[in-house]
């Protein structure tokens, strides 16, 4: 059985460990969105149209949701620092399979197992934030993991779209690899944080699937990954479908991240001030105009404003459900961070797997209207029910 007592906090982490938290992250998110602006040119290197390509992204968002729970079991029971490092060490002769891959699927089943072993690295950073700093203040530190995942994503967009571009797209995959093996073996000067005592590998999830905020959180973030995660898929290779260069579609892919860095310093300044539902208001507001955007024209000047706008939607809105998530329950933190990671990443692979046609149509414009439709309810639920949890 599991203890409910979760353990007692410090006051802040230390410098090093954060680094090393924020380098697991950015690493994991590098990989997770290096794909994107290649799509196009992937197709016809390996002979597969898009939409067989589109699977290479779409299932390595299902196994990097599917496999969370798992990492986060294990690392409720054996520990945060030993799962991160496991998972990393898995990761890196599956990126370097992706590098190599003779056909799609080849790249497809490298790609999902990449996915699956990705899967630990940021929500047991998340998890190791909630594990040592107090609610109170736990968003800032988690606003600088936030800011490191935004990099990550910004050049993993920038760097593949100019890679393979002017070279080829291999090497992208083969750089994360690289560098998951190093962290994997950096990894050991990270300390493991005091964590609540399981009896069994299962008996985290009994925790964690009897607390009903757990449920509506899960929801809300299934929606979210959908919005966020699942359409974003599409703004590098709606550009390429206009004319635009790789390299340039990639770069303005890439404004995503330079958004979210630029938001969540602004968001680490109004936590505190502003309230948890007020933040989430905000990152709505933000999400819905990019895609409305977008809609209107894919063309370079409405999607660099897109990209930046989404970026702030997924700073000041995610990172506040995310921080909430932490907080549900705190004798099973790991596992309840872990089941959010499937709905918003399940919610990413089922909304970019059910768009991969319309996107293979070249019709765009409602793809990306749908959703910012989709973002109004999100934002509804998300801030209604973080304004009632107490």
């Amino acid at each position: 059985m599991v203890t409910t007592t979760a353990p007692r906090p410090v006051a802040a982490l230390s410098p090093s460990a954060l680094r090393l938290l924020r380098t697991a992250g950015f690493i994991s998110n590098f990989d997770r969105f290096c794909i994107a602006p290649m799509l196009v040119l992937i197709g016809p290197d390996l002979g597969a149209p898009l939409a067989t390509v589109v699977l290479a992204a779409s299932g390595y968002y299902l196994a990097y949701g599917l496999m969370q729970p798992v990492w986060g079991a294990a690392s409720d029971r054996w520990g945060r620092v030993r799962v991160m490092r496991v998972s990393l060490a898995g990761a890196a002769p599956a990126a370097l399979v992706s590098a190599l891959a003779p056909d799609a699927p080849v790249l497809i089943g490298a790609r999902v197992l990449t996915g699956a072993c990705f899967a630990a690295a940021i929500p047991a950073s998340l998890t190791y934030v909630g594990d040592t700093v107090p609610a109170a203040v736990r968003q800032r530190p988690l606003s600088e993991l936030m800011t490191a995942f935004a990099l990550g994503t910004a050049l993993a967009t920038a760097v593949a779209g100019a890679l393979a571009h002017y070279l080829t797209w291999r090497p992208v995959f083969a750089l994360p690899g690289v560098l998951a093996g190093f962290l994997a073996m950096g990894l050991r000067r990270l300390p493991e944080p005091a964590r609540p005592r399981s009896g069994s590998l299962l008996a985290p999830f009994g925790t964690v699937l009897r607390s009903p905020w757990q449920w509506y959180v899960m929801a809300v973030a299934l929606l979210e990954g959908a919005v966020l995660l699942g359409f974003l898929t599409y703004l590098a290779p709606a550009l390429e479908a206009h004319g635009v260069p790789v390299a340039l579609a990639g770069a303005v892919a890439a404004l995503y991240g330079a958004g979210a860095m630029a938001a969540s310093q602004a968001v680490k300044r109004l936590v505190g001030r502003w309230s948890p539902a007020a933040l989430i208001v905000a990152g709505g507001a933000q999400t819905a105009v990019a895609y409305l955007l977008a809609g209107y024209r894919q063309s370079t000047g409405p999607l660099v404003v897109a990209a930046l706008l989404l970026g702030g939607g997924w700073s000041f809105l995610h990172s506040t459900v995310q921080s909430w998530a932490t907080t549900l329950c705190p004798a099973a933190r790991a596992t309840g961070v872990a089941l959010f990671g499937v709905a918003l990443y399940g919610g990413g692979a089922l909304a970019g797997g059910l768009a991969a046609a319309t996107a293979q149509a070249g019709a765009y414009r409602p793809l990306f209207w749908l959703a910012a439709l989709l973002s109004v309810p999100l934002t509804v639920a998300a801030a209604a029910g973080r304004a009632r949890y107490r």
